[in-house]
This record gives C-alpha cells, structure tokens and sequence, in this order.
C-alpha cells in the first residue's frame, strides 16, 4: 500500500512539474549585431593543420644564387583554437631544409654548412669561389591570429574566405652540424578557404627572422630568416560554429489566463449595471461629481530601463479590451515610478516618465485607446511600495478616475 501510495505522489507532482511547464511559453529573440556571439567552452573550436610548400633563405650570400636554386621545399605540421570569432592561438612546426651559399676560405673545418660544390662565376679577391649552402632547421613556433574578416564584417558562419594576420615567436634549431638555436620571430597571413562545415584550404604566407650566424657565417647582415608560402587542409573539430547571442523570454500562460478571467468578470458585472441602469429608466438620475478609482492595474519594469515585456504587453492589451468595452467617460491615469534606491533623483525622473510614456504609447498606438480617457504622470523615485520589494516600485500603475458618475435613486 506504501509502495502505491508513494507513486501515486510521485506521478501527481510529475503532473504538476508537467503543468506549470506547459504554462510557460518561451520566446526567443536573436541578436541582429553580427559581432556579437554565444562564447563556447574551452573544447570547442579546435583545428589541427597539415600543408607543404616551399621556402627561401637570406642570408649572407644567398643573392648570388639564382632564385629557383635557392628554392626547397617547406613543411607545416600544427594545431589551434578559436576564443572568439576574430581571436585565436596556433603551436605548429614547420621547416624541413635550405639551399643557399657560403665561403669557406678563412673558415675551419665544419664551421659553415657547406657542401663543397663551389658556384660557377662567383669568385671575389677576398673570399674566393663561394660554395653551395644546404642544411635541415626546424621552427617550433606559436602565434597569435586575428580573423580580420570578423573583426571587420562581423562573424558569418558560412563565409568562404577567413583572412587572418597573426605574429609569434618561436624556437629555431639547426638539425646538423654547425648546431644553432635562436629565437624566431614569426609574422604572416593565414588564409582558410571554407570547403565544408569540417574542411578547409589554407593558404599560409609567413616571414620568419633571427639573429645573423644563424647559418653558421657571421657577415654583414643584422639578421637572417625564411620567406615560406604553403598550402594545405585543416580539419574543425566540434563545436565548430558560434552561436548568435539571444534573448529568451518566458510568458506565463497561467497569470494571463487568471487576469483574462478577472477582465471577464469586470466585464460581466459591468454588463449587470447596465442592465440596472436601462431597467431604471423612468426614475429620477442625478448625477454625481467624483473621483473613483477602479480596477488599479501594475506593470513593472527590468532595472534602469522602460522597454515594455511581451508579458506587460498581453496585460495591456487585455486592459485596452476593458477600457473600450467600458464607459468613455472613464479617464485612466498612468503613473510611472522608479526605485529610489537605484539611481538619482534626476535619472529617476527621467525614468519614471518613459515608463508612464511606453504604457501610454502601448494603449494608443498599438491597442487604439482612445487618448481623451488616458493621463500621465511621473512620481520619479520612491521607497518600495509593495512588501518591501524594489523591484515592485520599478513600475507603471493605472487607475480609472471616473470625471463624472450615476448615482440612481430608486
């Protein structure tokens, strides 16, 4: 019996959760500026790299080669992320050999990366034939990218070209003798050409310099590096995308359907003093000057601002179909407040005036109303009003004042 009576408890709150969620509609609103985006989790966005090209060293005495000879082949291995849209890291290595030329006269054995096949033509006083040049570097290096695509347009997730500059530094090593390690400085363009949501073709232009000796041969030169163009396929692990920023906002069903009763019965009972009044016809009416309020009607308002909520809005239009239905001689005040407890008195002037404004403009333009049965006023900042809570006097209040009333004498 235990045992049924508890699931019977557990499927009455289920059915309860289930309620009040089918309650709530969601509505979501997505923001139109494209530089703004959802920020991922440090695992989203995620590329690895692979390309092949070729490179050119200076150097010394490479001028005095012919530029195909100089040319060998370039490799490019790496990895990276995205943080944003317009900023992300890389780690990649690349390199593989150059060719380029050197002088041996003057320099002991194994000083220069010389292969010993002098370059016809290139003979000077001083120095003799100059030799050809080749040795095997690698350059682990990481590097900073800007998508300036991003930056300036903003972030489309399917656009074909991402042109992105980006700087670094790195560590450059010789792999044979004479060894040398330097530090790099790496600055370049990185081109990502969209082939897929997971694919694209990369097209990599980067200088890379360091320190002169680089290549085993002091001379004239402040510093030496590598002109490297490549070309290659990276792959986007998930999430690869970023998701436009939104607004979610949630409308109680249930509140609106219990004001849309309480509307109805107004309703009801005022069709009832109608009907007493055409049934009082023949009997002495007099009327009677005064000020009555009826039916006060509250619609707060989110921090420092006056937008009226979709859910404000269904109240309003709600309280437009009674003010119609109703007599015109009603005259409706708006009375817009503040929380003096945030902002001055100044600001919450200001303040409580549009909110009273955004109500009057809600009723007239968007629910027709007439504007001869609606009065505005601000009251500016003030003390909490409502059960000690200040975001209760963040709000508008709308009260009927009646100009002039019946008073039917039987």
């Amino acid at each position: 019996m235990k045992k049924i009576l508890t699931l019977l408890a557990f499927a009455l709150m289920a059915g309860a959760a289930f309620a009040q969620t089918a309650d709530v509609e969601e509505e979501v609103i997505y923001e139109k500026n494209n530089h703004k985006v959802v920020t991922n989790t440090f695992w989203d966005n995620w590329w690895v790299q692979l390309g092949a090209g070729a490179q050119i060293y200076y150097g010394d005495h490479n001028k005095h080669v012919d530029f195909v000879d100089r040319l060998s082949l370039a490799l490019d291995a790496g990895f990276g992320k995205w943080f944003s849209p317009q900023i992300g890291v890389r780690a990649m290595i690349s390199g593989l050999s150059v060719n380029g030329a050197t002088q041996t006269w003057l320099q002991e054995d194994g000083g220069v990366h010389a292969t010993g096949n002098t370059i016809p033509g290139k003979y000077t006083h001083d120095y003799g034939y100059l030799v050809e040049q080749q040795f095997d570097f690698y350059n682990l290096h990481a590097d900073v990218l800007f998508n300036m695509s991003n930056i300036l347009c903003g972030y489309k997730e399917k656009r074909v070209w991402n042109c992105s500059p980006y700087i670094g530094v790195g560590w450059m090593v010789t792999w044979n003798s004479p060894r040398a390690r330097e530090v790099s400085l790496n600055l370049g363009i990185f081109n990502a050409i969209r082939l897929s949501d997971k694919f694209d073709f990369n097209i990599d232009l980067r200088t890379t310099m360091v320190k002169d000796g680089f290549d085993g041969e002091v001379g004239g030169r402040k510093e030496e590096g590598l002109w490297t163009a490549t070309a290659g396929f990276s792959y986007k692990f998930k999430q690869r995308g970023w998701d436009r920023s939104k607004t979610i906002i949630r409308n109680n069903r249930a509140e609106a359907n219990a004001l849309q009763k309480q509307l109805e019965a107004l309703q009801r009972e005022n069709d009832g003093l109608r009907n007493d009044l055409a049934n009082a016809k023949g009997k002495e009416i007099r009327v009677v000057e005064k000020e009555a309020t009826v039916s006060p009607v509250l619609v707060t308002f989110e921090i420092g601002k006056s937008k009226l909520s979709n859910q404000a809005r269904v109240t309003l239009g709600l309280l437009a179909k009674a003010i119609k239905d109703s007599d015109n001689k009603l005259v409706y005040t708006i009375a817009g407040y503040a929380d003096a407890g945030t902002g001055s008195k100044k600001i919450n002037q200001k303040l409580s005036e549009e909110r009273a404004q955004a109500v009057y403009n809600c009723l007239t333009e968007e629910f027709g109303v007439d504007e001869s049965q609606l009065r505005v006023v601000s009251k500016g900042g003030v003390e909490n009003m409502y059960y000690d809570d200040p975001r209760l006097s963040r709000a508008v209040i709308m009260g009927a004042n009646a100009e002039a009333g019946y008073d039917i004498e039987k």
